[in-house]
């Protein structure tokens, strides 16, 4: 691999400890991946934030690295943490958990990282442009900017997106290389596609076929930014898909190869199929929207379908803080929790200690959160569209 003098001057020791082991580490991914340089980031998104995924030992990490002057060389988002930062009080959030989150957070703080704190730093002030060189590692994240964006990212690990916000560049290797952007199949999609919800079932269909392949969808007419954006994060959870292409629709689509490429093909039975496996519950606590964290639009049409129904079951709506300052100012926070529901930010269901918060179903719209939800939290899961929860949960 070729390495620039200053890289090399790292690597000698010139630069401190942290940088030196910081490029050891992304010289060695590029080893393994044959890289033949590396390359500069513009921006990167730190995942590992919430103490319920990091424990004390990462704890104890992030705090030497910030106690040592470590700071970040290139704009580094943060991943949603284990609670609200603000509300966890009122959300029931343990004591003993928010002590360790706010060292946590302090740390990160401390070396420079923005606050973000979201799973969508897209629509947070991190917005790269086509074709631009980045490290994230949110796989939600990673989808949609290598697909809907057109930007350029591997799905890294917490620890090589960290060593990448230290030392501001990765390995020049995958989804860096247009050669490696192209499908690996076709999907022909003969569903009707309504909801998010069922693009998340489509996305979670495709990923356990394909794993860590290249989806080409075609059939698919139109979709929201946040329909494909959990048409990805779903991919990502039952597959490592990093990248799809949408016919028409996405940046990419109309330059890529796809001659010669497996077709396989998709209908509604299969994404019922998707949705009876993913419900293992009848009737949930909590219903828990935003995973991906919820957008502006998606938290006023909530509002609108809503209309003046009081909730019959608590509803987290799971959003970044600076969505849910510019919800404040419209209005919409005070109306929904005025009629029994929550916008949460900071976090989501599956990297908070829901399972120490007395629930045990919850109700989702999202294949990302249905699947992670049993594992990582001892839940069971309804999953169905946002329009069938509050049509069966209201009033």
């Amino acid at each position: 691999m070729y390495l620039t003098r200053e890289q090399e001057r790292i690597l000698e020791g010139e630069y401190g400890e942290v940088m030196e082991r910081s490029l050891r580490l992304l010289v060695k991914l590029g080893e393994i991946y044959g890289a033949d340089r590396m390359i500069p980031v513009s921006s990167v998104q730190v995942a590992g934030v919430s103490y319920k995924s990091i424990g004390d030992p990462g704890l104890e990490f992030l705090e030497d690295l910030a106690a040592g002057g470590t700071r970040v060389r290139v704009l580094t988002t943060l991943n949603p943490a284990g609670m609200d930062l603000i509300d966890w009080r009122k959300l029931g959030v343990p004591l003993d958990f928010a002590a360790k989150q706010l060292k946590i957070i302090e740390a990160f703080r401390r070396m420079g990282v923005a606050m973000t704190i979201t799973c969508t730093p897209y629509l947070a002030g991190n917005l790269p442009r086509f074709a631009e060189h980045i490290a994230w590692s949110e796989s939600s994240a990673v989808s949609f900017a290598n697909s809907v964006i057109g930007a350029r990212t591997n799905r890294e690990g917490g620890p090589s997106a960290l060593a990448a916000a230290i030392c501001g560049v990765t390995p020049n290797y995958g989804l860096h290389l247009t050669e490696n952007r192209n499908p690996s199949v076709v999907v022909k999609v003969s569903a009707e596609l309504k909801s998010s919800s069922d693009f998340s079932a489509l996305g979670y269909c495709i990923g356990k076929i394909i794993g860590d392949g290249i989806p080409y969808f075609k059939g698919v007419k139109w979709a929201s930014t946040d329909q494909l954006k959990a048409l990805g994060a779903a991919m990502a959870v039952s597959g490592a898909v990093g990248l799809y292409h949408i016919e028409g629709l996405t940046p990419e689509s109309e330059s890529v190869e796809t001659s010669g490429v497996e077709t396989i093909e998709v209908g509604a039975e299969e994404l019922r199929r998707v949705y009876e496996e993913l419900s293992t519950g009848e009737d949930p606590d909590i219903i828990m929207l935003g995973c991906p964290h919820a957008s502006l639009d998606e938290i006023i049409a909530f509002a609108s379908k809503l209309g003046e129904k009081h909730l019959r079951k608590p509803v987290w709506i799971c959003t970044s803080r600076y969505t849910k300052d510019i919800a404040t100012r419209m209005g919409l926070v005070e109306r929904i929790e005025r009629l029994g529901g929550r916008i949460v930010a900071d976090t989501c269901a599956v990297v908070s200690p829901i399972e120490r918060m007395g629930y045990k179903t919850v109700g989702v719209d999202s294949g990302k959160a249905a699947s992670y939800l049993p594992s990582l939290c001892g839940q069971k899961v309804v999953f169905r569209s946002t329009d069938y929860l509050l049509k069966r949960w209201v009033g």
